[in-house]
């Protein structure tokens, strides 16, 4: 079987091992655009020998960040900055992943850091927008329910976004249909109460995310891989499940998606969530076995061995690390000595490298 450090391909593009970044986000930005933080944060992660990195959540419309401090990529000149790192992570070895983002009704909140709760307009918050016009929860802005003409343009900003990402350099683009946030908010009958063609039925939930990954893929090109993130159950009785999750990837297989990025929760405020130790493995591994398509494993895990014995055990193609990440950036490189595979490293750190590893 393959192993944590054994290469991925997905169409043309060879990762160098099965360990990715998980989109983090880290609410430091202004206007939407990447700075000295962000280039740091991600770069040092490519140093480290990740096999792919990726951006935090980043929206496709100004009213599709979570909070005023998100990353962004509606605006040509958003992109600019993206094209040096994306020089300097490729140049480390690593791809670069973008996940193109709406928060729907959970945009115009706080940072986590700065308390719960919205964002005034005065305080350059904004009206956010949902299926419907029901708020999260209590301490959310209630969002405007979307018109027809207001899912177009979502799906016209996912693709244009898509778009830009490509021009900046990156490698992988991946929808976010996770968290609660608007893909996810169409999916789930809890928060898709409409009476519409995208609201009632299963085939009336998933159109919004079809419509937005069949634009995507259209644009993005032939050879690189398109992933979606999903929250295979909200973990509450009538919600999004997992059967339902199978489904959809099935679909979106025969769209061209390449790999089911698999997550869960978010969508429910006070859900009760198993959190443990590869808690979420499970779906990843049912989505890949019964869908016939690639998945990725996140969360909780946190160690060399458990990463491996994931993929040793064909129960995902990727690990996704994200806190064991902000612990601890070259986590690849110490996980490859704990395993007794001999890596690349940075050639300005071999003098601390295990015997024997070549540098790059």
């Amino acid at each position: 079987m393959p192993h944590l450090f054994e290469p991925l391909t997905l169409r043309g593009l060879t990762l160098r091992n099965r360990i990715a970044v998980s989109p983090m986000c880290q609410y430091s930005s202004n206007e939407g655009f990447l700075n000295d933080w962000h280039f740091v944060h991600l770069a040092s992660r490519a140093v480290g020998g990740a096999g792919l990195v990726f951006t935090e959540a980043t929206a496709v419309t100004p009213e599709g960040r979570i909070s005023p401090d998100d990353l962004g990529i509606w605006d040509d000149v958003q992109a600019v900055p993206f094209e040096r790192l994306s020089r300097f992570i490729k140049g480390e070895g690593a791809a670069f992943g973008i996940q193109l983002a709406h928060a729907g009704r959970k945009g115009s909140t706080l940072r986590p850091w700065d308390g719960n709760g919205a964002v005034p307009p005065a305080q350059g918050g904004w009206e956010p927008l949902g299926p419907t016009d029901t708020p999260f929860g209590p301490e959310y802005p209630t969002p405007r329910a979307m018109t027809k003409d207001d899912i177009s343009r979502i799906v016209d900003a996912f693709t244009r976004a898509a778009f830009r990402a490509r021009r900046a350099g990156f490698d992988v683009v991946e929808v976010h249909a996770a968290h609660g946030y608007l893909i996810h908010e169409f999916l789930s009958p809890l928060s898709n109460t409409r009476a519409d063609e995208y609201g009632g039925s299963f085939e009336n939930r998933i159109r919004l995310c079809l419509e937005v990954v069949e634009a995507v893929r259209k644009v993005w090109p032939d050879d690189l891989p398109v992933f979606v993130r999903i929250s295979a159950t909200d973990w509450t009785e009538g919600g999004w499940d997992l059967d339902q999750s199978v489904e959809l990837a099935r679909r979106l297989n025969a769209l061209g998606v390449d790999l089911i990025d698999c997550s869960s929760g978010g969508n429910v405020p006070h859900a009760k969530i198993p959190v443990g130790p590869g808690y979420q493995v499970a779906f990843a591994e049912k989505v890949k076995q019964a869908a016939a398509l690639a998945t990725g494993a996140v969360g909780m895990i946190t160690t060399a061995a458990q990463a491996d014995a994931i993929i040793r055990d064909g129960q995902a193609d990727i690990v996704l690390l994200a806190r064991e990440m902000l612990r601890d950036p070259y986590w690849p490189l110490h996980a490859a000595k704990e395993l007794g595979q001999l890596v690349e490293w940075p050639s300005q750190y071999l003098r601390a490298a295990p015997h024997g590893s070549p540098g790059r």
